[in-house]
């Protein structure tokens, strides 16, 4: 057997949401595949193309971001401490309407991609215009991707005619079903409140037809219901079960404002949600009622959304403050545990992109996404649990990360990417777009 790449002498926990760590570890990678792992004492002799020491790092899942919005890296920081329809309509639509040029979501994308894999979120769901560019960053960034072309009612970057809006999400699915191992097609239809009930109707068909994932914005704010034009039912929720979307390959985003009549229509369709609970709490949205969810056996993934309303892409950020958050109200510390946490941010959001057989854990067999964090540092120190992962690390703590079998980040460092470019055609395109001086 040749391995590919050989990571020797660390510590292994090969699902998150379990405690049990293996200490010292290998793991054998062949070609995009994990092809044997377990305690060094098994470690197989065999001819090796390449080594990682793991010595003092904990090798792990990568990390699923199971909701995204690339390209506004470009907007990070611009219009801070608003609530969401102001932000959206008086700061986000009228930025996005300049963004025409396809370099700008591929540039931006660039940069979601590199801070994502840096701290160590190897998968990402997108949501985006011109989501060609998306998808092609995210490729050459060797990123695996879930990505989702927009479909609003109003003129948007690469559909200045809504009326094309459908013709031009099936032309990218066209493209990209099939043709990258990194990168799988989707459809995002904003929202009920920006798409009419025939463009959520046609887009839906258009993702069971082509068998692809559809996302959505639903149930972000109290006032959804009375944006929405001739609801069919009487939550946003019940609207969508209306107009027969809501099923296995249907992914609800935010989910803050939920009946408990809505969360059982959701649990007997299959339906799955993504909570995104930094931006919530930015934009002053509510907080998702994800215990509720969870003990329903609802499918439940975590996102940091886009990094205008987080400000931050860094996934381990974002599971720390999922799980504080959701002690506060009601008063209850063993809400959200540590652990479940951590496992909707892998195995979760795998399961809800449809990707769980291959991702969210290591064994052979499984796609080799495979993050290493550095334990030697005073904040992580005594390492008593994993618990440690979510409460005490950053993003900044990874050092290496394998995606599909290929190293990407090694020592901290970004192998695929050029960042000092990356970095500054960013900051090019922000003052061309008049978001910085």
């Amino acid at each position: 057997m040749k391995i590919d790449i050989l990571v020797r002498n660390c510590t292994l926990l090969t699902h998150p949401g379990e405690d049990l760590l293996i200490s010292p570890a290998f793991i054998a990678i062949a070609g995009d595949r994990i092809a044997a792992l377990g305690h060094m004492d098994s470690c197989p002799i065999c001819e090796v193309a390449a080594e990682v020491d793991g010595q003092g790092q904990l090798a792990m899942p990568g990390l699923v971001n199971g909701h995204a919005h690339s390209p506004m890296t470009l907007f990070r920081g611009m219009a801070d401490d608003l609530e969401l329809m102001t932000w959206l309509t008086e700061h986000i639509f009228p930025a996005e309407a300049r963004m025409v040029e396809p370099e700008m979501v591929y540039w931006c994308s660039k940069l979601a991609a590199a801070e994502m894999l840096l701290s160590g979120t190897t998968t990402m769901a997108d949501g985006y215009f011109l989501e060609d560019e998306v998808a092609r960053a995210c490729s050459e960034a060797g990123m695996r991707c879930v990505a989702g072309q927009a479909v609003i009612d109003f003129p948007a970057p690469g559909v200045a005619d809504p009326s094309q809006n459908i013709a031009v999400a099936k032309m990218f699915l066209e493209r990209w079903q099939n043709q990258d191992p990194l990168i799988s097609p989707a459809l995002f239809a904003h929202s009920p409140y920006t798409c009419s009930n025939a463009t959520l109707r046609r887009a839906k068909a258009l993702a069971r037809q082509f068998g692809v994932p559809f996302f959505v914005h639903l149930g972000e704010t109290a006032q959804e219901q009375g944006q929405i034009v001739d609801p069919q039912g009487k939550t946003p929720l019940l609207h969508l079960d209306a107009l027969g979307l809501l099923d296995a390959d249907t992914v609800c985003v935010h989910c803050v404002w939920l009946s408990e009549e809505d969360l059982l229509v959701l649990k007997k369709r299959g339906a799955s949600v993504v909570s995104c609970p930094q931006s919530n709490a930015k934009l002053a949205s509510g907080r998702a009622p994800l215990e509720r969810m969870r003990e329903m056996g609802i499918r439940v993934g975590l996102g940091t959304d886009g990094a205008a309303s987080n400000n931050s892409l860094d996934l381990f950020r974002e599971m720390e403050y999922a799980a504080l958050l959701h002690k506060v109200n009601p008063a209850q510390p063993t809400a959200m545990a540590a652990r479940d946490v951590l496992r909707m941010a892998t195995q979760g959001g795998a399961d809800v992109l449809g990707l769980g057989d291959s991702l969210g854990g290591l064994m052979p067999g499984a796609l080799a996404d495979i993050i290493l964090i550095d334990l030697n540092r005073p904040h992580l120190q005594p390492f008593h649990s994993p618990n440690l992962l979510v409460y005490s690390r950053c993003g900044a703590d990874v050092r290496n990360v394998i995606v599909n079998g290929k190293m990407v980040v090694q020592e901290g460092h970004l192998l695929t990417l050029d960042l000092e470019e990356v970095l500054a055609r960013v900051r090019g395109l922000a003052v061309q777009v008049g978001t910085i001086s």
